[in-house]
């Protein structure tokens, strides 16, 4: 009888200890869950991953009146981690600290308004386009100038390391006028205000979102056919993690919840 005691005894034990074991990390700005990362059929359970991403890019990625980051790539982001079943946790360290991040190997994707070009798929590995974006010109709004020929000889500003600050400076050459770079989008649009700069490049959405929440300026030409958004990985870094955001992203345009982010920061 004791014998038989003591076996019930290391039993119960045994199974109060496994009914405590701990459980991976899942603190990210979304749990995961077991069906959908059987779904995706990859090793997404349980695994978190380190996203970067920029620090001010309305928008798509911007600081809240609570502080919080919000704006389309950080919703889009949720939406398909939850619709996937992985987790994340979000840096947000600035666009050309989020690709430096990403090539040392600090971070696992960066999503931060990034243009899908030939020369970046060089490089890293990225999803199916998220977003059809282009450059856009923004002068002071009692600004007369109406053509790029205009800024022959001025100085004009434009964020580093973004689509247009390439297009900036490819127009520096052909016209003549000198390209100021900026780390963040609020120093560059400042620049502009400010008198220092005559004229600023950026992607047209994000300065057009910018201007209809009553910033100073104004964008006298047509949007120039740019580059698709991607979110990107190192090439053959993490090939599930593209995958599932490709599947997510297209689960979501077909449950409207796409569209439903969109509209949310874009008014049409």
């Amino acid at each position: 009888m004791k014998k038989v005691l003591a076996l019930m005894l290391v039993g119960a034990m045994t199974f109060s200890l496994a009914g405590c074991g701990s459980k991976a990390d899942t603190t990210t700005e979304k749990p995961a869950t077991e069906a959908a990362a059987t779904e995706t059929g990859t090793d997404a359970a349980g695994k978190k991953y380190i996203i970067a991403t920029d620090t001010t890019f309305a928008p798509f990625e911007f600081e809240d009146e609570s502080g919080n980051m919000v704006g389309i790539d950080l919703d889009l982001l949720a939406a398909i981690a939850e619709d996937q079943g992985f987790t994340y946790e979000l840096q947000s360290l600035g666009f050309s600290a989020a690709v430096t991040a990403l090539e040392a190997g600090q971070c696992d994707g960066v999503i931060a308004g990034m243009s899908i070009t030939e020369d970046r798929q060089a490089k890293y590995d990225f999803s199916d386009s998220y977003f059809e974006s282009g450059v856009g010109m923004g002068v002071a709004e009692d600004s007369t100038i109406a053509s790029y020929e205009e800024l022959a000889g001025q100085a004009v500003a434009a964020k580093v390391g973004t689509e247009g600050c390439a297009f900036a400076e490819a127009k520096a050459e052909e016209i003549g006028f000198t390209v100021t770079q900026f780390e963040d989008s609020a120093s560059m649009y400042q620049d502009v205000l400010a008198g220092n700069s005559v004229a600023c490049f950026e992607d047209y959405p994000v300065m057009g979102y910018e201007i209809s929440r009553g910033m100073k300026l104004k964008m006298p030409l047509e949007m120039e056919a740019g580059n698709s958004y991607g979110f990107a990985t190192m090439k053959d870094a993490n090939p599930e993690l593209v995958k599932m955001f490709n599947d997510g992203l297209a689960n979501l345009k077909a449950s409207g919840k796409y569209d439903e982010i969109i509209d949310t920061y874009i008014a049409k």
